[in-house]
């Protein structure tokens, strides 16, 4: 998969788990320590997020690495 492609999906992901929760991105970003720029940045596959930036991110969402990729990976063998 492209890098391009990989960014969006993810950031597709953390944006439907954060609309899940109810949360802005401003939320979002208190929760996890970040600006909200970045935030809209990343949902929208624009920046590479690091992996200890995800597991911020994920923390404040409430889920582990384990959790989000396992998701990622089911999305993707969805038709």
């Amino acid at each position: 998969m492209a890098e391009p492609e990989l960014a969006r999906r993810m950031g597709a992901l953390l944006r439907r788990l954060r609309d899940d929760l109810s949360l802005s991105q401003e939320a979002l970003a208190d929760r996890a320590g970040l600006h909200a720029t970045y935030v809209g940045n990343v949902e929208r596959g624009e920046k590479n997020i690091t992996v200890v930036t995800l597991a911020r991110v994920l923390d404040a969402l409430g889920l582990t690495l384990a959790q989000f990729f396992a998701r990622l990976e089911q999305q993707q063998n969805e038709p």
